[in-house]
């Protein structure tokens, strides 16, 4: 993350607290480093709940597919510990979008995860453009607006 803005709390309209679990840890006494991919998992999925409950055949006949995820890690987290994860909507494109997950221990911001998105048809298994609908709802709910293609 060298170089970049690193988020804080207040950039996220969507949060989520976890409890990190003993099992949670590895052999070094720390968190396991690919607990990081579930804790943005969790933020995800209920973030897209949301819109699941508004937005007609989410889940069903299309939604979501993680393309690609990274993860930096900032701070050696251990147990007994609580996360805050913020998990926000960076960019919106055609059809793929992408967002950031946040992991704080306090003021303590332990880790930083990206991944993209794509819309995907599930009956057709082919990505396909964003529903306008989905993307005013998440435009709606951003405190930092995603970056969106013009043109």
């Amino acid at each position: 993350m060298s170089g970049a803005v690193r988020p804080s709390l207040g950039d996220f309209s969507h949060r989520i607290g976890l409890t990190v679990r003993w099992g949670d840890m590895d052999a070094l006494g720390h968190v396991n480093n690919v607990k990081f991919f579930t804790y943005d998992e969790q933020a995800r999925l209920q973030y897209f709940e949301a819109i699941a409950a508004i937005q007609p055949g989410f889940w069903q006949t299309s939604g979501i597919i993680l393309a690609k995820i990274g993860c930096d890690f900032l701070q050696q987290l251990r147990y007994p510990a609580t996360l805050d994860v913020g998990l926000r909507i960076r960019r919106l494109g055609r059809s793929s979008l992408d967002t950031e997950a946040a992991m704080f221990e306090g003021e303590r911001l332990v880790a930083v995860t990206r991944a993209t998105l794509v819309w995907f048809d599930y009956s057709q298994q082919k990505p396909s453009p964003i529903p306008e609908s989905v993307r005013e709802l998440i435009r709606r709910r951003e405190v930092l607006p995603p970056e969106e293609a013009t043109g």
